[in-house]
C-alpha cells in the first residue's frame, strides 16, 4: 500500500480515536470487543459488559453512524467511524486492529460466527488453494441467514416452499458448504468438508447445484448468482400469483443473496437487478458485502460508483450496515427491514472487513485468492480466541443451527397439511399443482397440439412455425412462461393466451425482459432451476445470443432446462448487413457440452424441436438452442415430429446412393433442389436433413451408420461457417 494511503487510513484512526469518549466498542450480538483506536498497531482489550443493539441504517448512508447501547450497569459507546471515503475507513488489515471474543451471553452467537469462518479457514488451508477472506467476512450474515431467518429443511431439500439462498461471490464458497454442514444437510459431511476442491468432492471450488444438494444454483462467473436470484424470485411471485388463496398459501418464501464488488461490477448484475426492480420484487432479499477488495487490491483502483445510489434508482430499497464484522443485531435488524417492504426488491449493504480476524492478511487481497496458511490460521485463532482445534466444531454450535433446521422441518409439517386442505377446496388447481410442480410432469398428450403439416401446406418462415408452436403449448401447458429480449414482434414469441408479467400481474406469463439478453438468460436459467416444474423460454436474434453466451454456457453445465428462442439464424437476414448476421454463432454453440442446438428446416421439424425442447425441459432439466429463419421454406417430404428426435433423418430416400447431402434449416431445401439437378445426370443423391447434431450423435450405431455410410460421399451444406462438419461429412459448403 502506497506511504500516503497507509498514513491516511492511520490519521482517520487516530481522529476516531480522540473523538471517541471510551476506549472498548461493544458490538453488537456477536459479542466481539474492540480496542481504542490508534494509528499504529494495538494490543487487544479485554471485553467488560453485555452486547448492546446497533441499528442499520437506511439509504446510501455517508458519514457517522453510531450505536449506542446499554444493558444493565454495563455502557458502551460506538466509535464514530466516517464511510465517505475509502481513505478515511477503519480498517484492521495493515493497521492490525485487533479484536477478540467476549465471554458475554452472547457467547453461542460469536462461536456460531467463528466456527463458519475457520471451517473456511482450515478448508481452505488443508485444500492449499480457495478463498478464504469472503467467508471469513460474510459469516455473520450467514449465520443470520441459516441459524435464525431462512425456512428450509435439510431432510427435503426441495421442499417447494422454502427459502431460496444464492452465493452469488461463488469463490467464497465455503461459507455455504460451511452452512449446509452445520444445518445438517447429508450432502456436505466433514469429512466433505476436508476434501474442499479435491478432486470428485461434494465441494467443489464454486458451488455447483447438481453436485451438492442445499445449492440452488452454479455460481462462479461474479455477477451470475444475483441475476439467477432474480429468477428464482420471480417464480415465487409467479407461483404465488397463481396458487395462492386468501385462506391457503403454498407459496411464500424468500430469495436471499449474497454478492461482491465483483458482482456489483459485471454488467450482468445491471441487466437483472434493473429488471427487478422494474418488477418491484419484494421477497428478493440481497446483500452487498461491501469489503473493498478485489484481486488487484483496493477496489478505489477502478471502482468508485455509489453502489446504493444505483440500486436506488432500479426502484430497490436501499439499507447500510456499517458494520457487517460484529453487528449481527444491525444486519438482523435490516433483514427486518426488508421484509417490511413488500413492494421493492432490498439491498442491504453491509460493510464488512475481508479476512476478519486475520491479524497480517485482513483487508487486503491476500485473504482474497489464497489460504491464509498454517502460521496466519494459527494467529487469526489467537485473535479471534478461537481455542479449538482444526475442524472442530463445539457440540452448542450444531445444536444452534440443528435446532433452526428441525424449525424448519416443523413449519413443512404444517405446509403439509395446508396442501392436504389446498386439495380438498380447490382439487382443480391441486391437480396442477401436483402435476406441474411437486411431480414436475407433463400431461398425456400434450405434444397433440403441436401443428402437423404437409408438404402441400404454404411454406412460411420457422419464425412463424415457432410462433404457431409457442401458443399451442402455453395454451396446453400453464407452466410454460418466457419472453423475449425487446424483439418479441420479430421472435414472434408472444402467447396469446396470456397477458404480461409484470408488477401488479405476477399471473402473467409473457415476460418483458427489454435489452438485456444477458440477464434476461441468467434469470430464465434460475426460473428452470427453482425445482418448481415451470418451463423457462428466452428469445432474442441468433446473432445477440453471443451477448448471453456465459448464460448459456452456465445453462448447460447447472442442468438447466432453458429454451433459447433466436430467429434470423443466417445471412438472409435481409438488409442488416453482417453485424446481424450470424456466420460463426451455431458452430461455436454447437461446442458447449449438454447444450442441444435445434435448426428445424420447416414446420414439422419446428413442432418436433419444440417437443424435444419441452421434455428436455421438464423431464430432464437440460437445455435446448433454436434457431429459426427470417425467410419463408417450403414444408419437406418426409419431414416430422418423430424424425426430429432422431437428429436426422432422409428428407430425399435414396437405397444405394452415390452422394449424400446433408443440410440444415434453411438449406435443406437447397439440398432437396440440388438432388433433383443431379439426379438429371444419372447421380443417386440422398437428402438428409440434421436438425440437431448433438441428438443424432446419441442415436444407435446401426442407424448412424445406415443414415451416413462411411464409404458414400457426403456433402454438408449451411449458411455458417463448415467448423465441426469433419464429424459427419468428406466436403463443406
Amino acid at each position: 500500500m502506497p506511504a500516503a494511503k497507509t498514513q491516511s487510513r492511520r490519521t482517520a484512526m487516530a481522529a476516531a480515536a480522540a473523538g471517541a469518549a471510551a476506549t472498548t466498542v461493544v458490538s453488537g450480538a456477536t459479542g466481539f470487543a474492540a480496542p481504542s483506536l490508534r494509528p499504529a498497531a494495538i494490543a487487544p482489550s479485554a471485553a467488560a459488559g453485555q452486547a448492546g443493539k446497533a441499528s442499520s441504517s437506511t439509504g446510501s448512508t455517508n458519514g457517522v453512524s453510531a450505536a449506542v447501547s446499554a444493558v444493565g450497569s454495563a455502557a458502551a459507546l460506538a466509535a464514530a467511524v466516517s464511510s465517505s471515503s475509502r481513505k478515511q475507513q477503519v480498517r484492521q488489515g495493515k493497521s492490525k486492529l485487533t479484536r477478540l471474543a467476549t465471554a458475554t451471553a452472547t457467547d453461542v452467537e460469536t462461536e456460531c460466527i467463528n466456527a463458519i469462518r475457520f471451517l473456511a479457514v482450515d478448508a481452505i488451508n488443508k485444500s492449499k488453494s480457495g478463498h478464504p477472506g469472503a467467508p471469513m467476512g460474510q459469516a455473520p450474515i450467514g449465520y443470520l441467514l441459516m441459524a435464525e431467518e431462512m425456512q428450509y429443511n435439510p431432510a427435503d431439500p426441495e421442499w417447494a416452499n422454502r427459502d431460496r439462498f444464492v452465493l452469488s461471490s461463488g469463490h467464497g464458497c465455503m461459507l455455504q458448504y460451511s452452512l449446509l454442514h452445520l444445518a445438517g444437510y447429508k450432502s456436505v459431511s466433514m469429512d466433505d468438508i476436508k476434501q474442499f476442491r479435491q478432486w470428485g468432492s461434494k465441494t467443489p471450488g464454486h458451488p455447483e447445484n447438481f453436485e451438492t444438494e442445499g445449492i440452488e444454483v452454479t455460481t462462479g462467473p461474479l455477477g451470475m448468482g444475483i441475476s439467477n436470484a432474480v429468477g428464482l424470485a420471480a417464480a415465487e411471485a409467479h407461483l404465488a400469483a397463481v396458487y395462492n388463496k386468501p385462506d391457503m398459501t403454498l407459496i411464500d418464501h424468500y430469495t436471499y443473496t449474497i454478492a461482491g464488488d465483483g458482482c456489483m461490477q459485471e454488467g450482468i448484475s445491471h441487466e437483472a437487478c434493473a429488471y427487478a426492480g422494474h418488477l418491484g420484487l419484494g421477497k428478493l432479499i440481497a446483500f452487498y458485502d461491501d469489503n473493498g477488495i478485489t484481486i488487484d487490491g483496493h477496489t478505489d483502483l477502478s471502482f468508485t460508483e455509489d453502489v446504493g445510489k444505483r440500486f436506488e434508482a432500479y426502484g430497490w430499497q436501499v439499507l447500510t450496515v456499517t458494520d457487517g464484522n460484529t453487528d449481527v443485531a444491525a444486519i438482523r435488524k435490516a433483514i427486518e427491514e426488508a421484509k417490511a417492504c413488500t413492494d421493492k426488491p432490498t439491498l442491504i449493504k453491509v460493510k464488512t472487513i475481508i479476512g476478519y480476524g486475520s491479524p497480517n492478511k485482513a483487508d487486503s487481497h491476500d485473504a482474497h485468492g489464497a489460504p491464509l496458511g498454517a502460521e496466519e490460521g494459527e494467529a487469526t485463532r489467537k485473535q479471534l480466541g478461537w481455542k479449538y482445534g482444526e475442524f472442530e466444531v463445539p457440540q452448542q454450535v450444531y445444536d444452534t443451527f440443528r435446532k433452526h433446521a428441525a424449525a424448519g422441518a416443523a413449519k413443512q409439517a404444517e405446509w403439509n397439511k395446508t396442501w392436504a386442505a389446498y386439495q380438498e377446496k380447490e382439487p382443480e388447481l391441486a391437480a396442477q399443482f401436483k402435476r406441474a410442480v411437486l411431480d414436475r410432469q407433463l400431461p398425456d398428450g400434450w405434444a397433440d397440439a403441436l401443428p402437423k403439416l404437409t408438404p402441400d401446406d404454404k411454406g412460411k418462415a420457422t419464425r412463424l412455425h415457432s410462433q404457431d408452436c409457442i401458443n399451442a403449448i402455453a395454451s396446453t401447458l400453464p407452466e410454460f412462461i418466457g419472453g423475449s429480449a425487446d424483439l418479441a414482434p420479430s421472435n414472434m414469441t408472444l402467447m396469446k393466451c396470456t397477458g404480461d408479467f409484470l408488477k401488479g400481474s405476477y399471473s402473467e406469463r409473457n415476460m418483458r425482459f427489454g435489452i438485456r439478453e444477458f440477464g434476461m438468460g441468467a434469470v430464465a436459467n434460475a426460473i428452470s432451476l427453482d425445482k418448481t416444474g415451470l418451463i423457462p423460454y428466452c428469445a432474442t436474434f441468433t446473432i445477440f445470443s453471443d451477448y448471453m453466451r456465459g448464460a448459456i454456457r452456465i445453462a448447460a453445465l447447472s442442468q438447466a432446462g432453458t429454451i433459447f428462442v433466436t430467429t434470423h439464424d443466417s445471412i438472409a437476414v435481409g438488409e442488416d448487413g453482417p453485424t446481424h448476421q450470424p456466420i460463426e454463432t451455431l458452430p461455436s454453440l454447437r461446442l458447449i457440452p449438454d447444450l442441444t442446438v435445434m435448426r428445424p428446416a420447416d414446420g414439422n421439424e419446428t413442432a418436433g424441436a419444440y417437443k424435444y425442447a419441452v421434455e428436455r425441459s421438464k423431464l430432464h432439466s437440460r437445455p435446448t438452442f433454436m434457431a429459426f429463419s427470417r425467410q419463408a421454406l417450403p414444408n419437406l417430404p418426409n419431414s416430422s415430429i418423430e424424425n426430429v428426435q432422431k437428429g436426422a433423418y432422409e428428407v430425399v430416400e435414396c437405397a444405394n446412393p452415390t452422394l449424400i447431402l446433408i443440410g440444415t434449416g434453411s438449406e435443406v431445401s437447397i439440398c432437396v433442389d440440388a438432388a433433383k439437378e443431379l439426379e438429371s445426370t444419372g447421380a443417386k443423391v440422398r437428402v438428409v436433413s440434421m436438425p440437431s447434431c448433438e441428438v443424432f450423435r446419441d442415436q444407435p450405431a446401426i442407424y448412424k451408420n445406415a443414415l451416413l455410410p462411411k464409404h458414400v460421399p457426403k456433402m454438408s451444406v449451411e449458411a455458417a461457417c463448415t467448423s465441426g462438419w469433419g464429424e459427419f461429412a468428406d466436403a463443406y459448403v
